[in-house]
């Protein structure tokens, strides 16, 4: 057992603050763009059942581990890595690990910052009325006319940008825990204002039975295994940013209560959008399973007819950009914290370099959906027939690199780690709750998460 090493960057200043931190990471557009239509795809209720299931075996024991290790090296993933590699008597190796969180954080951010650039765009389009009375045909030239031209895409892409290096920038309390104490609790505010208007639209009943009302006959096994990959993936898991975050948590605060709060807010603010949402759907006979257009092709439409619609798809939009802002700080973090550690770099110039680099990135998913819509550089592999560079970053990034990171990091925890080191670390003695934790980190996620990674390459 090893003394108790100081924090690097600095310390959250209370339970609170991490878990609003935390939050934030995990909270995003996977929250309130991916969940409501996957669930709208997979039968509702019953999907979400096997998600939350997903969610208490897959998901809080993975991020317990990776909160442990990142309190317990309390320096960037990767020489979190390195540390506890050489203290567990592990190969050296392991640092690859914090290598490979790292990169998939930048590769995600680079293409979510595009995204979420159509977020901000739908903020000032929602506002303006511009889906006001405006045909599906409509909406859809909307939507064209934004991501056809690279310019415009350019623009939104690069605001997002700096709107998330100026939180990075400036440090732990200054920043992160600064931004997220606004974001989250504004975050929340604006759902449940939602969920108000939501609730006097008509169908608020029809929605929360398409949400709540388990019907197992329409769960299929690839629902289920949808369910189990992104309940992993809502959690921000295997991507460094849970980690570093836990690298910033005060010793006295428990991992275990304070994951899974976490856990029941992230799977909170999923539900209530998805409340917020199938209830305005519904009331204008716009069709659930809509897929990923859902929120920037099908909800504009509901927008544009509905009293009042112009201010609430304003701030349905505002939330959007909230939940992503909040993701893309955590995203950058691991990067930014290992420029300081390792070259000597002012937060600022990490956090510019950082910026840059991955805004440099960024421009391969803009022009994936214009002047490179038709390049296809992996066309001779079968299964990459269709893809662009925009689908191959989030194809690597989502069904290879965090699948093999959470799965790596539960081997590490529970295999590798010494039973005394992740007990004193984990602060719940070596009890009941310590056992489970440990029996399923060792036994049960790690067979989940591989069954996730085999279904997203295509084996299973």
């Amino acid at each position: 057992m090893t003394g108790k090493r100081e924090p690097i960057h600095g310390q959250w200043s209370g339970r609170l603050a991490f878990i609003l931190a935390a939050t934030g990471s995990a909270v995003g557009l996977g929250n309130i763009w991916k969940f409501p239509y996957i669930a709208g795809e997979n039968g509702g209720g019953a999907f979400v059942l096997v998600y939350l299931v997903c969610i208490a075996v897959i998901g809080i024991p993975i991020m317990m581990a990776e909160v442990m290790l990142g309190r317990r090296g309390r320096r960037s993933p990767i020489n979190t890595m390195r540390v506890l590699a050489a203290e567990e008597h592990a190969g050296a190796y392991w640092q690859w690990l914090g290598w490979a969180g790292v990169i998939a954080g930048f590769l995600i951010l680079s293409y979510y910052s595009v995204i979420a650039g159509w977020a901000v765009a739908y903020v000032f389009r929602a506002g303006s009325g511009l889906f006001t009375g405006q045909t599906a045909d409509g909406v859809q030239s909307i939507f064209n006319n934004l991501v056809s031209e690279p310019e415009r895409l350019l623009a939104w892409h690069t605001l997002f940008m700096v709107m998330t290096m100026a939180v990075v920038a400036r440090g732990v309390r200054s920043g992160l825990e600064r931004a997220v104490r606004l974001m989250m609790p504004s975050l929340f505010l604006i759902l449940l204002v939602l969920l108000g208007y939501a609730w006097n639209s008509g169908a608020f009943e029809q929605g929360i039975h398409f949400l709540f009302h388990p019907d197992f006959s329409k769960i299929t096994g690839n629902g289920v295994l949808i369910a189990m990959g992104h309940a992993f993936f809502t959690l921000s898991l295997g991507m460094g940013a849970i980690m570093v975050y836990g690298s910033y948590l005060p010793a006295r605060i428990s991992i275990a209560k304070t994951t899974l709060v976490v856990s029941l807010a992230d799977t909170a603010v999923a539900l209530m959008a998805g409340m917020a949402i199938f209830p305005i759907v519904f009331a204008n006979g716009l069709e659930p399973g809509s897929g990923p257009g859902l929120i920037f092709q099908t909800l504009p439409i509901a927008f544009g007819h509905m009293p009042y619609g112009a201010f609430f798809g304003m701030l349905f939009f505002v939330l959007l950009v909230f939940a992503a802002w909040s993701s893309s700080i955590s995203l950058i973090e691991p990067a930014v914290a290992w420029l300081v550690e390792n070259r000597g770099m002012k937060r600022v110039s990490a956090s510019m370099l950082a910026g840059v680099v991955t805004w440099l990135f960024g421009l391969l998913t803009v022009f994936s959906f214009n002047i490179w819509s038709d390049f296809r550089p992996l066309s001779f592999i079968p299964v990459f027939r269709d893809s662009t560079i925009f689908d191959l970053l989030d194809y690597l990034t989502a069904n290879v690199m965090l699948p093999l990171g959470g799965l790596l990091i539960a081997v590490f925890a529970a295999w590798l780690m010494s039973r005394d080191s992740s007990v004193d670390e984990l602060g719940m003695g070596d009890g009941f709750f310590y056992r489970v934790w440990r029996f399923l980190v060792r036994y049960i996620t790690p067979v989940a998460v591989s069954i996730v990674f085999l279904r997203a390459i295509g084996i299973v």
